[in-house]
């Protein structure tokens, strides 16, 4: 009894609700807009009902987002490591995902996950203000040359599959030798309504690197997004880069990005492969919450 009381007192105890406000999400997000641009996408109107967001608060506060799109699963990670723990306790997510998180969140998503292709990243940030277009002229690629997109990015055996649809509603530009596409580079989201957009999925085919092809697409890209955002705001455009590759690096800096912070990016498999157990755990938390005066919501302790 006295060793039960014990850990009741060293127990941590979070409130986990869900999250329907955009105008609260928002409100989280925008305290680190570089680090959550990609989040602040999906309170888009065709991408919110896509997505769940979930708040843990108690020693410290996190907020959850699983989203699902046209390049798969998608889960981000905000705050501290101790509510997180509770919020992945309740709501891991689908089986798989795409996983970013903060560089202290790694600990707490492997207790849940099984990560691969774990990846540190710098985050690097432009302005309208502080963007430099590259010189010379790169392609607006549409649903028609998804072909020619996904077969640049297979180009070294790697496994990429783009659907017209993304290309086509993505800002997607490509470098090209004589009528051969050879370096690409999009959008993962873009949110005219809070003035963010993250660039990515930039990639230049071995046999043309080094001719900077890489920051003549990627600064395309960020040319027409800043361009669409600056209509009603001061557009912010992030991206992530390895930062041991220091070739793209200096080429993105070229453009006037700059470092901003660092996170990390894996692939993410759930332990709890039939989600039985995170099932429990929900129910059990959802009635401590209701034995709990003004809880509202569920009761985790960890």
């Amino acid at each position: 009894m006295a060793r039960a009381e014990a850990l009741s007192r060293t127990a941590e105890t979070y409130v986990v609700r869900r999250l329907k406000d955009q105008e609260a999400i928002r409100r989280l997000l925008e305290s680190r807009p570089a680090y959550t641009a990609y989040a602040l996408g999906q309170l888009e109107p065709h991408l919110f009902p896509l997505s769940e967001w979930w708040l843990a608060e108690g020693d410290g506060r996190a907020l959850l987002l699983h989203s699902r799109g046209g390049l798969g699963n998608a889960l981000f990670a905000l705050g501290d490591a101790g509510p997180l723990a509770a919020l992945l306790y309740l709501h891991p997510g689908p089986r798989g995902a795409f996983a970013t998180c903060q560089m202290e969140h790694v600990g707490v998503l492997r207790r849940f996950f099984y990560l691969s292709q774990e990846q540190p990243m710098l985050r690097m940030k432009v302005t309208a203000e502080t963007f430099r277009p590259p010189a010379g002229e790169a392609r607006r690629l549409s649903a028609r040359d998804a072909r020619l997109v996904n077969r640049l990015y297979n180009a070294e055996g790697a496994v990429a599959s783009y659907p017209a649809r993304q290309i086509e509603e993505g800002f997607y530009f490509g470098a090209y030798a004589g009528e051969r596409l050879v370096a690409v580079a999009g959008t993962h989201a873009v949110s005219p309504a809070h003035g963010v957009a993250v660039v990515g999925n930039v990639y230049t085919h071995p046999h043309y690197r080094g001719r900077g092809l890489g920051a003549l697409v990627t600064g395309a890209a960020t040319a027409a997004v800043i361009e669409t955002l600056r209509v009603s705001v001061s557009p912010l455009v992030v991206l992530s880069v390895d930062p041991r590759n220091r070739a793209a690096v200096r080429a993105y800096q070229s453009l006037g990005y700059e470092g901003e912070c660092r996170l990390i990016e894996a692939a993410a498999t759930r332990k709890d492969r039939l989600g039985l157990s995170s099932l429990v755990h929900r129910l059990v938390a959802v009635h401590r919450g209701g034995r709990g005066r003004g809880a509202g919501g569920a009761l985790v302790r960890l």
